[in-house]
């Protein structure tokens, strides 16, 4: 039999100081801290090809695309993760080491990951009023489910087919995917 040892439970503060001085990343859940697995050339290829087309659009104007490297906090510092692609339209949502009010998330999909991106990551990220557009994009398959907050304030939710386009509008800023933008070169 194993020996039992008390799970250990961070505050706001102790993960930022945590996570400041390791080689990777860690995302923070009410308490608990939790180390990222790396990524494959795949999600990579998809990560960078959905931030290129927002940069492309976003060149000139006050928002800030961001990949997995920044922080989103929320809830007050109960949680930290590191969405795949962030698109940020507040000027005032200043801080340099994460972000609070994202219009825009892309999380990328792994068989490891599909279950906190879509259960876990989408009840925190939907209660966010900034938020605007949550995409999960799969990276075994070309397969994009995106959801999309309406003028009454309901999430909408649909798969992107074919040559269908997705607007992408927050704020002065406006956008558009499609399957060939965020699948271009990877190879499935």
């Amino acid at each position: 039999m194993g020996v039992l040892k008390k799970q250990l439970i961070f505050n706001e503060t102790a993960f930022l100081a945590f996570d400041e001085t390791m080689a990777i990343r860690h995302e923070f859940v009410d308490g608990y801290i939790y180390a990222m697995a790396g990524a494959s050339e795949p999600h990579n290829r998809i990560t960078m090809n959905i931030g290129f087309h927002l940069r492309a659009s976003a060149r000139g104007s006050h928002c800030g695309v961001f990949l997995s490297d920044m922080k989103f906090r929320a809830e007050n510092g109960r949680f930290y993760y590191y969405p795949d692609v962030m698109l940020v339209c507040n000027q005032t949502d200043d801080n340099q080491f994460y972000k609070e009010q994202p219009c825009f998330i892309a999380e990328v999909q792994s068989q490891s990951t599909a279950i906190i991106d879509r259960r876990e990551k989408w009840l925190t990220y939907s209660k966010v009023p900034s938020l605007r557009y949550y995409l999960l994009v799969d990276s075994l398959e070309k397969s994009v489910e995106y959801f999309v907050r309406d003028s009454q304030d309901e999430w909408q939710t649909a798969f992107l087919e074919g040559d269908e386009k997705l607007d992408i509008e927050c704020e002065n800023y406006h956008a558009v995917l499609d399957l060939n933008a965020i699948y271009e070169d990877v190879t499935l």
